[in-house]
């Protein structure tokens, strides 16, 4: 979906064409590959997060289906407890989505739709997804800082 949306030729390589380098930090892995090390409880993690979280991954997730790596390292992810944001984006939701939603957070994500801020005045579209994405690393504990932070009038 990302490869579509930014016009990028084939999902091969993703990160790198995103990075225009070789990232040092950073693995690609198939969807279909659910025999990956981080489908498995035992990987370390402190967390995931899916941004976009399509529905139908939502909806994947949200009945424990773990039919594609996506779907298990975040089924895995709940499982052992640690923090699964997912940041759903498609609107308006239906009632399917706002249950699947719902039995999501039940089961322990946070859903962190992709809705940008205003309050920090962004001068353009960069800025709102860089202030949203410092929102969502600071919600699992990786403060960033350059982010904007509220401070009331003395």
């Amino acid at each position: 979906m990302l490869a579509e949306e930014l016009g990028l030729s084939g999902r091969n390589d993703l990160v790198e064409k995103l990075l225009s380098a070789k990232p040092a930090k950073t693995v690609q892995l198939s969807d279909a590959d659910i025999g990956a090390s981080i489908a498995s409880g035992s990987h370390p993690s402190s967390g995931m997060i899916i941004l976009p979280c399509s529905m139908g991954t939502l909806a994947a997730i949200a009945h424990g289906l773990a039919n594609s790596l996506i779907a298990r390292a975040a089924d895995v992810t709940l499982k052992e407890r640690r923090p699964l944001i997912l940041c759903v984006r498609e609107t308006p939701f239906n009632r399917i989505h706002l249950r699947n939603m719902s039995l999501a957070a039940e089961a322990g994500a946070t859903i962190f739709p992709v809705i940008p801020a205003f309050y920090n005045q962004p001068i353009d579209t960069t800025a709102m997804a860089r202030q949203f994405v410092y929102r969502v690393l600071a919600h699992i504990g990786l403060p960033q800082p350059g982010a904007y932070v509220w401070k009331p009038e003395e």
